[in-house]
């Protein structure tokens, strides 16, 4: 009896361990999947410094949005812009540079996939974005030429040398005022969005597009039109 009870207490012993260890294994998970998912969503916030900063400095400075040093220290100055800048484009204010954020700003780690090396993926979303939203329910050559109109601003002297800083600013682009900004991206205005990049400008050049139909804009009604698409007049 003494000898089952001692194997009884070492089994119960051997069993509250395993237990232990493995609740110690899942909280370590946890942990790290928490950690990992805090550095993958909380990009760049009050108190981080480096490089990444500093190209959030910069690219809030072009866009008008932020006045100091780009010094890579991300202080209140810098959260402030970043505030103002997210309130703007009407996502979460919060200060925290995360991947919406990013993307918004047209700001990525990565280089476009498929199309010119001089575009980050963040680029082509932004690009695709502004598409969706301006040429929902156009054609796809009409979709393709809104982001070539976006393109070929870029390349143009008189606006900024970025897709983020053209769309914007300030009056340019009114979609991102609307609800058509806060719908989902069609799947068509991605591929738009990625064979303008590739070269694909059906506009002829165009730097200006417009609807006739809803806007009395006699400086838009001035321009010589290149070509006309569906619901647009597209012009230099």
């Amino acid at each position: 009896m003494t000898v089952y009870k001692a194997f009884k207490n070492f089994y119960v012993f051997l069993l509250v361990f395993a237990i232990l260890i493995g609740a110690g294994a899942a909280g370590f998970a946890a942990y790290e999947l928490s950690y990992k998912e805090e550095s993958v969503y909380a990009v760049s916030k009050y108190g981080s410094t480096g490089s990444e900063v500093k190209r959030i400095q910069q690219k809030l400075s072009e866009l008008g949005y932020y006045k100091g040093s780009v010094d890579g220290i991300f202080g209140q100055n810098t959260q402030s812009a970043v505030k103002s800048f997210q309130r703007n484009v009407g996502i979460t204010a919060d200060g925290i540079v995360g991947p919406t954020t990013l993307l918004y700003l047209g700001l990525s780690g990565g280089s476009s996939s498929g199309g010119s090396s001089s575009y980050s993926d963040a680029d082509v979303q932004l690009l695709g974005k502004v598409i969706s939203a301006e040429a929902r329910g156009e054609s796809y050559e009409g979709q393709v030429a809104v982001g070539a109109v976006i393109l070929n601003r870029v390349a143009h002297s008189s606006f900024p040398d970025s897709i983020s800083g053209v769309v914007y600013q300030s009056g340019a682009f009114s979609c991102i005022y609307d609800s058509n900004w806060h719908q989902a991206v069609s799947e068509t205005s991605k591929r738009a969005a990625r064979d303008a990049i590739n070269g694909w400008d059906p506009t002829g050049g165009a730097i200006y597009y417009y609807n006739p139909a809803k806007t009395s804009n006699s400086f838009m009604h001035s321009r010589p039109v290149t070509v006309v698409i569906g619901s647009h007049r597209f012009c230099k």
